[in-house]
């Protein structure tokens, strides 16, 4: 009969062609299965005319069968709970703080206790802002009282210790602003070991001055006491070190800069510093983070591997910080691009909420946040001060370092050519075993292997769109959370992260596959195969994205990479040990094989997250902060989840899996715009006010004044604006500047620095009736007019002296239609490239000790050459930073009137506009 003879040729065939080439037992078991599956579905009855080739399908093993859909919750469960039972603790970790008696058990070891009650006498000073008496004074003598207390332990047969007290002047183009200083000073310690002849310098830094409304415990005073401890240890160690090590105890880093920048270009001892340890903090308490790295000085990452007890570092954070997503920056700046000096930048990074504000204070840091950090800082003077390099740094510039740690457990570096060549072996080695993988399957279900390619090719596309809607579907939450004005609603409660950006971005990864293989299922290709495929795909997108990321230069491609890696690996052990054949066995080789970088990548980002929520804060009115935060969430999501989620198809009814995530999403929302959702709290999770109570002149040419106000300058820190203070106080008349900055410079406010100055047309002002009482302003002197030149060449000069002023002033100059700045007395790199430096220009003038009157002068031509004419607007702001400077009655009932969760950051300030 015809059915016997294709049931004949059928089973032939499959014995000839199959059995000699797969007699391992899973095939016999298939073969088996298959031939007890034809059997049972003929009808004697019927014939069997329709048994066709289609029909020739596995029968289901226990291996091969779907698990239950409610097993699939605890599937995500037990991933979340992966997280907070390794990764939240590790995080977390500090070390037990040493106490002093301990010492004696332990010696050469940073003792926290010491440190801390150094810490202690910092705290009780309060602010020390450049230019006070506490900073220039107080804090200088009690300085050199504590590097006293160290020279009379240390081995005097052993170690030379030299002190100076930096007084210096200078000035630096910074951002659009030329950062012009005088009397700045720096407390400058030596420390040289009398075997060593090396004129190699370890350089270690740290700022002790703060801003106005913080005592900066935290940014830097804990830095500063680490110092000094660490001093301690190495002049009374008895194993001296081959270079010495100059401790640059900073007094002007918040001015900002101007420290730094008077020490690497004024001081004795800056030409031989080869090397940096920089240490700053954008918080209080935790662990710090080292976010940069040489440039181009692998060598310095080695030392770190070697050296730090408590590594925490991440070549991701170095990229994103040099790429100005983040708004701060550190002295490392400075010696990079001044010196050039190498180093390492590392800061604190917990606990962001409290930083520049009044809450960064001694409570918050504990005494193991101290010993963390003083472990990894003496580990790391002693390995550099030891380290061959030092001797000639620049033959080890060997280009950048790809670097990150592992939980805080060890710490991995290799140079960025090493990085390349390990991400384009990998990719291509991924992309190789997943074809020989397709291969398999064709053989071992006598499909073609067409039949595979084409699968592969519809899941490629398929994880080209789950992963656009895994980027995709958080940043759309956050654009509709802007629409809506409800940004930030995050910030005092992380936890809801889980559902407004972290759920979209895993139902975007699992939803393409999951609507594909649920709604056409193939008849030939069986399910524990097209599931294995949709891993494959994605494996093979990230591959791509891998190659691509490092050929435009990106080392952060290295996090691709190790995506790639692990999968790769999993698919090894299952092709090697043939579980890849034997049902749904082979995932569970690959959950095994995805809990290293699952460990990995939700730490790391969980450590993102801490680092710059706080920073949402103060990342200005323009940009929306939600979409940094919400595609970090969708990174950390793809990159943990990418081939753990498409697993949700190992259960059946997947598609309700997906709208169990969903509704938790829908349930988070709901959660989100409820008072929940509102960002600040009192003392923990504060809303930053920055505002001047400004009293402000504008002189005409004829000497007559066109306005004469009041009023308080804000400079709006986050994306809400003004408006959750609006039901809390008074701000009847507060407005936009637009007109003003139609026809003043810089909107005819003293916006204070660059960041202020960039984001004055968003500024608002609310104007006061009582004219603020100002402590003082800056005193203009006009000293003379001279022509000069002749009448091809016709030129002018203006001459002033600004005989006295607060310690922070700004200059604002704006040469009148048809005129040009030709020369001044300041730093001329802004004439000198007209093209990036346009006016009005903007000179910041600080001091510290040294409050001598400012003497300069602007040289100009004009095109007519008739000078008898206004030629120059010149505005001076004055400002009054300082906690000691008084605040009027109403500034102080304003203040008082403010809400519990607003963090005021204000001092008064003076604005005079001439046109001479």
């Amino acid at each position: 009969m015809r059915c016997t003879g294709d049931m004949e040729k059928h089973n032939g065939g499959f014995e000839e062609d199959k059995l000699s080439e797969h007699s391992d037992q899973s095939y016999a078991e298939n073969k088996k299965n298959t031939l007890e599956l034809v059997t049972e579905r003929i009808d004697p009855e019927e014939g069997c005319s329709n048994v066709t080739l289609l029909e020739l399908k596995q029968k289901p093993d226990r291996f091969s069968k779907q698990l239950e859909w409610y097993y699939s919750p605890a599937y995500l469960l037990f991933w979340v709970g992966l997280f907070f039972a390794v990764c939240y603790p590790l995080f977390n970790y500090l070390p037990t703080g040493v106490k002093i008696e301990e010492e004696a058990n332990l010696p050469g070891t940073f003792v926290a206790q010491r440190a801390e009650s150094i810490l202690i006498q910092l705290d009780l000073m309060g602010p020390k802002i450049a230019g006070d008496y506490v900073t220039e004074v107080e804090m200088v003598e009690f300085l050199l009282g504590e590097i006293s207390k160290v020279r009379e332990e240390m081995r005097n047969d052993l170690y030379e210790m030299e002190v100076d007290v930096q007084r210096s002047s200078g000035s630096f183009l910074h951002w659009q602003m030329v950062n012009m200083y005088q009397g700045i000073q720096n407390v400058v310690v030596k420390l040289s070991s009398k075997s060593s002849n090396s004129t190699s310098y370890l350089l270690v830094n740290s700022h002790y001055d703060s801003k106005p409304s913080s005592v900066g415990t935290g940014d830097a005073e804990v830095m500063i006491v680490t110092m000094l401890e660490t001093l301690r240890l190495m002049a009374t160690s008895e194993e001296p070190f081959l270079h010495p090590i100059v401790f640059l105890f900073n007094g002007a880093e918040e001015q900002p800069f101007h420290g730094s920048h008077s020490f690497i270009s004024n001081h004795r001892w800056s030409a031989n510093c080869k090397a940096l340890v920089n240490l700053d903090s954008a918080g209080a308490g935790g662990r710090e983070i080292l976010f940069q790295g040489g440039p181009n000085h692998p060598w310095l990452m080695k030392q770190y591997k070697k050296s730090a007890k408590h590594p925490f570092a991440t070549t991701m954070a170095e990229e994103i910080f040099q790429a100005n997503l983040i708004p701060s920056d550190t002295d490392f700046r400075i010696f990079r691009d001044f010196g050039p000096v190498p180093g390492l930048d590392m800061a604190g990074c917990y606990n962001g909420f409290v930083y520049h504000t009044k809450f960064d204070r001694l409570k918050v840091i504990s005494r193991g946040a101290l010993q963390n950090t003083g472990d990894n800082v003496l580990s790391l003077v002693r390995s550099i001060s030891n380290a061959e390099e030092m001797y000639d740094t620049e033959a080890h510039s060997k280009g950048h370092s790809v670097f990150f740690d592992y939980l805080g457990l060890f710490f991995v570096y290799y140079t960025e050519s090493t990085g390349t060549a390990l991400n384009i072996s990998f990719s291509l080695g991924a992309i190789l075993v997943i074809c020989l993988s397709l291969w398999r399957m064709a053989r071992v279900t006598d499909r073609s292997v067409g039949t595979y390619a084409r699968a592969f090719g519809m899941q490629f596309l398929l994880a080209i769109l789950g992963f656009l809607l895994a980027l995709g579907l958080p940043l759309l939450m956050s654009v509709f959370y802007d629409a809506g004005d409800r940004t930030m609603t995050y910030f005092s409660n992380s936890w809801l992260l889980i559902g407004l950006f972290i759920c979209p971005s895993i139902i975007g990864l699992v939803l393409p596959p999951t609507l594909y293989l649920s709604l056409r299922p193939s008849e030939k290709i069986p399910h524990t195969y097209h599931l294995q495929i949709v891993g494959h795909a994605y494996c093979v997108f990230m591959a791509v994205l891998c190659i691509i990321l490092t050929v435009v230069g990106i080392r952060t491609a290295y996090l691709f990479m190790m995506c790639v890696f692990f999968y790769l690996g999993a698919l090894i052990i299952n092709l090697a040990t043939r579980l890849h054949d034997k049902g749904y066995l082979w995932s569970l080789v690959l959950c095994a094989c995805q809990i290293l970088p699952y460990l990995y990548f939700t730490y790391l980002f969980h450590a993102l997250l801490v680092l710059t929520i706080p920073m949402t804060s103060r990342k200005g009115m323009e940009t929306n902060p939600d979409l940094l935060i919400a595609l970090e969430c969708a990174l950390g999501s793809i990159l943990a989840m990418v081939f753990l989620a498409p697993l949700l198809n190992l259960f059946r009814r997947p598609k309700s899996m997906v709208g169990g995530l969903a509704l938790v999403m829908f349930i988070f929302c709901m959660i989100s715009v409820s008072d929940v959702g509102f960002p600040y709290r009192p003392k923990t999770n504060v809303m930053r006010i920055h505002f001047l109570e400004v009293h402000r002149k504008f002189y005409e040419y004829d000497g007559s004044i066109s306005l004469e106000d009041s009023g308080y300058y804000f400079d709006l820190q986050d994306r809400r604006l003004e408006y959750p203070l609006l039901d809390k106080i008074n701000l009847t008349g507060i407005t936009r500047v637009d007109d003003y900055c139609k026809t003043e410079m810089y909107c005819g406010l003293p916006c204070f620095n660059h960041r202020w100055c960039s984001a004055v047309k968003d500024a608002r002002w609310l104007p006061r009736y009582e004219p603020v009482d100002l402590p003082g302003t800056p005193v203009l002197q006009f000293l003379n007019k001279t022509v000069l030149g002749t009448a091809s060449d016709p030129r002018v000069r203006y001459n002033f002296v600004v005989s006295s002023g607060p310690p922070r002033m700004s200059f604002f100059v704006q040469p009148r239609d048809g005129v040009r700045m030709l020369s001044w007395s300041f730093l001329r790199g802004m004439l000198d490239n007209p093209s990036v430096y346009k006016p009005p220009y903007h000179i910041f003038f600080g001091y510290g000790s040294d409050n001598s009157p400012v003497e300069f002068y602007f040289e100009m031509t004009k095109d007519d050459g008739n000078f008898d004419g206004p030629v120059l607007e010149l505005g001076i702001s004055g400002h009054y930073m300082s906690h000691l400077s008084k605040r009027d009655a109403t500034t102080q009932k304003f203040i008082e009137d403010l809400p519990d969760f607003a963090h005021p950051m204000e001092w008064p300030s003076s604005y005079e506009r001439y046109i001479f």
